[in-house]
């Protein structure tokens, strides 16, 4: 049976995907998640359009399409870095990044990641559903995207030899995000554009500061 985007959506958000499945009675706890970045992203948008006229253009809905779908794909990625301490697919990406990769000083940088997997595995996972977080609502996503970008960049290092794989989908992907960070793609219809209209930091504060540089 062939399979589709919109199939494969409905699998995630009720649990049926094979990640979520293997997870066992925990499985629901990536459906709550996958609910709240879902109709989070949704509302957060919905209430900027609703509040801010100059939101309601064309290309403010086209960039928060393009971040909240990008959302999804971080999402995805996070499924098969469960169950901790160690995953076998996280350890088969991590161990092909060794095997593959472009140069050898990339190389033994990812065997120590590799031969600390089970410390390495949870805090990829935390990055990741932050990378989701932040594209679906909009939040810092400048930071997100250059951390982002980069964190693309080591995929393409260390799976350029891979036979299997078609290293110009990581280049595009990293592009992306660059742009999503060039362009403050969370000041179109996400929480930095929210908290750009209702500020809840001090603009001249230290956190005040930072943030509208992250954002």
């Amino acid at each position: 049976m062939r399979d589709n985007p919109f199939h494969s959506l409905y699998q995630v958000m009720t649990g049926q995907i094979h990640d979520q499945l293997a997870l066992g009675s925990y499985g629901w706890l990536t459906v709550v998640l996958a609910w709240a970045l879902f109709w989070g992203g949704i509302a957060i948008a919905g209430y900027v359009w609703a509040i801010d006229s100059s939101q309601r253009t064309i290309r403010n809905i086209a960039v928060f399409a393009m971040r909240f779908i990008s959302a999804g794909m971080w999402y995805l990625g996070t499924l098969w870095k469960l169950p901790w301490p160690v995953a076998h697919g996280f350890k088969d990406w991590l161990t092909n990044t060794v095997k593959f990769s472009s140069f050898q000083f990339h190389a033994d940088i990812m065997q120590v990641f590799l031969s600390h997997i089970a410390l390495v595995q949870p805090v990829i996972y935390l990055l990741e559903l932050f990378f989701a977080f932040s594209l679906a609502c909009g939040f810092a996503v400048r930071f997100t995207g250059i951390v982002a970008a980069l964190f693309i960049v080591n995929l393409l290092f260390g799976l350029y030899n891979d036979p299997t794989e078609w290293v110009w989908t990581y280049v595009g992907i990293a592009c992306a995000h660059g742009m999503f960070a060039a362009d403050g793609a969370g000041q179109s219809l996400g929480l930095d554009r929210l908290f750009a209209l209702k500020p809840i930091l001090p603009a001249q504060s230290r956190l005040g500061r930072l943030y509208a540089l992250v954002s």
